[in-house]
């Protein structure tokens, strides 16, 4: 495509896209990004979504696991709070109306 006489071409410096500007619009006209250097392979794609179903799958078992350990966690807490609560001896609760 043709650049008119009020356009400049710049390339970004951080990411190399090409930018095309209307100095009398003081706008980007287009502008077009660089290729990516990580760019997949559509032969890799097979084994890509095998390491994605993998490592989902794995953190699911992960997740169910902490589910399980989870409630016996939470009984042993329960249990320690109740010994705790009956080896206390039964006391009045102080108030801000009792120390006048």
């Amino acid at each position: 495509m043709t650049n008119l006489t009020s356009e400049l071409e710049l390339v970004c410096p951080c990411c190399t896209a090409s930018l095309v500007i209307d100095v009398g619009l003081k706008r980007v006209v287009r502008h077009s990004e660089p290729e990516r250097q990580d760019k997949v392979e559509l032969g890799e794609a097979d084994r890509i979504l095998d390491e994605e179903a993998a490592r989902r799958e794995a953190v699911f078992q992960q997740s169910v696991t902490d589910e399980r350990t989870r409630g016996d966690a939470l009984a042993k807490r329960f249990e320690e709070a109740l010994r705790k609560a009956t080896d206390e001896p039964v006391t009045r609760p102080e108030r801000d109306f009792d120390l006048d």
